[in-house]
C-alpha cells in the first residue's frame, strides 16, 4: 500500500533540501527522496564554499532574489546554530570591455547598491598578490562573501527534519505520474503518494523531465585548493571573495582560506566538459590542474604552488545560463527547479521558498517570471 504525504520532493541537494525546509515551516508532510545519501557529494553541493555576492552581473533582475536569500540564510543561522555566511566582501576584476565589471556595476545602479570602482593601479595597491594585464580594473562590493557549504547543509536537514520532513537518502526514483489532483513516486523501495510533487533532479534532471522539451546539458567542473606562496602578503593585504575575467563572460575565481577548509580555493567559471552523471570521471588529473594553472599563474602568482586537494562537480546549464523555476506545463501539481548553471547555491533558502509557494498556493509573489519556461521558443512534447 502506498504511504501518503501531502508534498514528495525529488532530489533533496541544496534547492531540494531547501524546499523541504520551507514547506516543512508551512506545516506539510513532506517526503524528501534522492539516489545518493543525505547530503551527499555526487552532484553541484559539495567543496566546501560557495559565493554570495548582491551585484550580480548575470542579470539585474537575480537582485531582489538575493536580498530575499540573505535573509533567510540568517535566519537558517539562527535557528540551526551553524555558521554559514562568512562576510569577505568581493571583488571582481575585468578589462575595460568584458562584461563583469560593467555587469555589476548595472545591477548596482538599478538597484541602489553600496559599491565601489577601483583603477588598476588601486586594485594593485589594495590587493597585491593580484597581477593585472593593461586595461584591467576592479569593482568591490562589501555585501558579498562566502557561503560555507557542509554547514549550510547540515542546518537545512537538521530543519527539515526537524519541521517532520521525513528525508530519505539512497532511494532512487523511477518514475513518477500525475493526474492534477494527486501525484505518485515509485522508487526501488516502494511507491508513494501525494497531493503535489517538486522536482529538483539537478544533473538528473533530464532524466526526470526529458518530456519538457527544453535541453540541460551537464558539465565536469574542478576545484582546487592551493597553499599562499606570499604568506607575507597575505597578512598585510588580506583577500576578500573574487573573480578574475579573462575572457569575455569566463573567469577563474577564489575565496581567502577558512578556518577548517585544505587551502585558498581556486576554481574556473566557464563551462567544462559535457559528461553523463553516471559517466563522469571524478578524479582530477594534472591536465585539470593545468588548465586552471595558467590562468592562476598570469593573475594571482600568490597562489602558484602545487594544489592541496581537488575536488569534481557537476554543473547542470540551461540554454541561457539562467535557472528554470515554474509549474510543470501539463501538470500544475508538479512543481520543477533546474538548469542552476554552476550559480545556484546562494539562491538555495530563496529558491526552495519559491518552489514550496508554487507548488503550494500555484503562484509565488518573487520576482522569478523571468525564469519561467515561458522564455524557451521550444514547446514541450506531449
Amino acid at each position: 500500500m502506498a504511504r501518503s504525504y501531502d508534498v514528495i520532493v525529488v532530489g533533496t541537494g541544496t534547492m531540494g533540501m531547501s524546499a523541504c525546509w520551507q514547506l516543512g515551516r508551512r506545516g506539510q508532510r513532506v517526503l524528501g527522496l534522492d539516489r545518493f545519501a543525505v547530503p551527499h557529494s555526487m552532484g553541484s553541493h559539495h567543496g566546501h564554499s560557495r559565493m554570495i555576492r548582491l551585484s550580480y552581473f548575470e542579470h539585474p533582475d537575480y537582485v531582489p532574489l538575493l536580498r530575499r536569500t540573505y535573509q533567510l540564510w540568517h535566519e537558517l543561522e539562527r535557528g540551526s546554530e551553524w555558521s554559514i555566511l562568512q562576510a569577505t566582501g568581493g571583488l571582481y576584476l575585468s578589462p575595460a570591455d568584458g562584461v563583469i565589471v560593467p555587469g555589476c556595476l548595472r545591477a548596482s545602479m538599478e538597484h541602489g547598491l553600496d559599491h565601489e570602482l577601483l583603477d588598476q593601479a588601486a586594485v594593485g595597491e589594495r590587493y597585491p598578490q593580484f597581477r593585472l594585464p593593461e586595461g584591467y580594473h576592479g569593482f568591490y562590493e562589501r555585501a558579498a562573501g562566502v557561503l560555507l557549504v557542509e554547514p549550510a547543509l547540515h542546518a537545512l536537514h537538521r530543519l527539515a527534519t526537524n519541521l517532520g520532513g521525513d528525508l530519505r537518502g539512497n532511494e532512487p526514483v523511477r518514475a513518477w505520474k500525475a493526474d492534477g489532483q494527486s501525484v505518485t513516486v515509485t522508487t526501488e523501495k516502494g511507491v508513494y503518494e501525494a497531493e503535489r510533487l517538486i522536482i529538483a533532479g539537478g544533473a538528473w534532471s533530464h532524466e526526470l523531465l526529458g518530456q519538457l522539451g527544453v535541453p540541460l546539458s551537464v558539465t565536469r567542473q574542478t576545484m582546487f585548493w592551493l597553499p599562499m606562496l606570499d604568506q607575507e602578503g597575505v597578512r598585510s593585504h588580506p583577500l576578500p571573495a573574487w573573480f578574475v575575467e579573462y575572457q569575455r563572460g569566463h573567469g577563474i575565481y577564489g575565496f581567502p582560506e577558512l578556518p577548517g577548509q585544505p587551502g585558498f580555493k581556486v576554481a574556473e567559471h566557464v563551462n567544462g566538459e559535457a559528461v553523463t552523471p553516471e559517466g563522469v570521471n571524478r578524479e582530477c588529473s594534472d591536465a585539470d590542474w593545468h588548465q586552471v594553472q595558467g590562468k592562476v599563474n598570469r593573475f594571482l602568482p600568490a597562489l602558484a604552488g602545487q594544489p592541496l586537494s581537488n575536488s569534481v562537480c557537476l554543473y547542470t546549464n540551461s540554454p541561457d545560463g539562467n535557472f528554470v523555476i515554474d509549474q510543470h506545463p501539463h501538470w500544475k501539481n508538479v512543481t520543477l527547479g533546474t538548469g542552476f548553471s554552476g550559480h545556484g547555491f546562494k539562491f538555495a533558502p530563496v529558491i526552495g521558498e519559491a518552489l514550496a509557494q508554487l507548488a503550494l498556493d500555484g503562484h509565488t509573489p518573487l520576482p522569478i517570471d523571468f525564469l519561467s519556461l515561458s522564455r524557451f521558443s521550444m514547446h514541450p512534447e506531449n
